[in-house]
C-alpha cells in the first residue's frame, strides 16, 4: 500500500474529515486487515487566506511547495492538497514539485462525466466560484458551469469563511443555501459541486435541492484507489 501525503489546514474540518475517512474507507475495502499510512503537512490557514486574498500566488506556491516537498521526504506517494481553492496554482505547484498531485477538479469533473451531466452548478469560495480552476476540467468536457449571483456568492463565501471554516453548522446557512441551489435548478443546474472541502459539512444528498457532487467524498475515493 502506498503512503498517503496530505496537504492539509485549508481549514482544519475537512483535514480531519480527510484523515478519518481514509482510515475508515481503508479498513473497509481490506475487511479489517489494513489502515494506511497517512502524513500530513498542515499550513497556516491565515497565511494561506492572505496570499490568496491580496494575489500573492507566488509566495502561496513557494509556501505550499515546502509542504509537497516536506511530503515528498516522508516517503508519501500519493500526495494531495485537501483544499478546492488552493488549486488555484495547482499547475505552478506540479511544475514547481515534479509531484503528479491527485487534482480535486479532475476527480470531480470525472464523476460528473459518469453520471451523464451536461450542466452543473457550483459553489465554494468567492475565488472558486468567480476563477476557472474548478471550472476549467468541466468545460473542457463539454459541461456547463454555472454559479449563483454576485449578491449569493457574497453569501455563500462569507457562511463558509466565518462558519464552517470553524466547524460552526447553522440550519439557517442550510436554508439560505439550498434557496440559492433553488434558483440555479431552476436555471437547469442538475447537480451542484460542492466546491469547497468544508461544504459537506453542511450539505449531502439528504438535504440539498440538487444532487450533490461531493469533492471530498469523490477525491477521498480517487486518493483510496490510487493508495491501494
Amino acid at each position: 500500500m502506498k503512503k498517503i501525503g496530505l496537504v492539509g489546514g485549508t481549514g482544519p474540518e475537512s483535514t480531519l474529515m480527510y484523515y478519518k475517512e481514509l482510515n475508515a474507507g481503508i479498513d473497509k475495502l481490506t475487511e479489517g486487515k489494513a489502515m494506511p499510512d497517512i502524513a500530513i503537512e498542515s499550513v497556516n490557514f491565515r497565511r494561506t487566506w492572505d496570499y490568496v486574498t491580496n494575489n500573492n500566488y507566488e509566495e502561496l506556491t513557494d509556501y505550499l511547495a515546502s509542504k509537497v516537498n516536506a511530503l515528498k521526504k516522508t516517503g508519501s506517494e500519493v500526495i494531495a492538497l485537501t483544499a478546492v481553492t488552493m488549486h488555484m496554482v495547482y499547475d505552478e505547484l506540479v511544475s514547481k514539485t515534479n509531484v503528479d498531485l491527485v487534482s480535486i477538479p479532475k476527480a470531480v469533473c470525472n464523476e460528473a462525466r459518469k453520471r451523464g451531466y451536461t450542466k452543473v452548478a457550483l459553489i465554494g469560495t468567492i475565488f472558486t466560484m468567480e476563477k476557472d480552476y474548478m471550472k476549467k476540467d468541466f468545460l473542457e468536457a463539454g459541461i456547463d458551469v454555472i454559479v449563483p449571483s454576485k449578491e449569493d456568492r457574497e453569501l455563500v463565501a462569507k457562511r463558509i469563511y466565518e462558519e464552517l471554516e470553524v466547524g460552526i453548522v447553522k440550519e439557517e446557512t442550510l436554508t439560505e443555501f439550498n434557496n440559492i441551489i433553488a434558483s440555479l435548478k431552476a436555471q437547469g443546474a442538475q447537480a451542484v459541486i460542492l466546491g469547497c472541502t468544508e461544504l459537506p459539512i453542511l450539505l449531502n444528498d439528504d438535504n440539498c435541492a440538487l444532487p450533490c457532487l461531493d469533492s471530498v467524498k469523490i477525491h477521498l475515493e480517487e486518493l483510496i484507489k490510487l493508495s491501494i
